[in-house]
């Protein structure tokens, strides 16, 4: 049985975030993009808290995504640079590589080749 209550506008904005805690979280769509499976089959560049890598996405296993053609990014160069044209300043191919999802903090669709040699 569904319940409802009546809040001022003020005390709602004082505990909606309260409210959100337990709702679904639903990443928006892009390029067929629906859930973390999605990943699959392309190339990604991810932010983690630590670090960065770039590869494409061949296996969601968990919490884990399994990137192959992987590089690991020392430096980006600037970031726009890195995103809209490929160009990243340090970057060294690691093959396989897994990632938590846990620590990725964002991640940016990878358009360009995946460089096989140690910049």
């Amino acid at each position: 049985m569904s319940k409802t209550i009546t809040v001022s506008e003020e005390t709602y904005d004082s505990i909606k975030w309260k409210l959100k805690d337990n709702e679904k979280v639903k990443l928006p769509s892009l390029d067929g993009l629906s859930n973390l499976d999605g990943l699959v089959g392309k190339k990604w560049f991810f932010r983690t808290t630590t670090y960065h890598m770039v590869g494409r996405v061949i296996k969601r296993i968990g919490d884990f995504i399994q990137l192959e053609n992987a590089l690991w990014v020392a430096d980006s160069g600037r970031f726009t640079n890195a995103i809209k044209e490929g160009k990243l300043n340090e970057a060294e191919p690691v093959g396989l590589c897994f990632i938590n999802l846990d620590s990725v903090t964002d991640f940016f669709p990878w358009s360009h080749d995946l460089p096989e040699n140690q910049k």
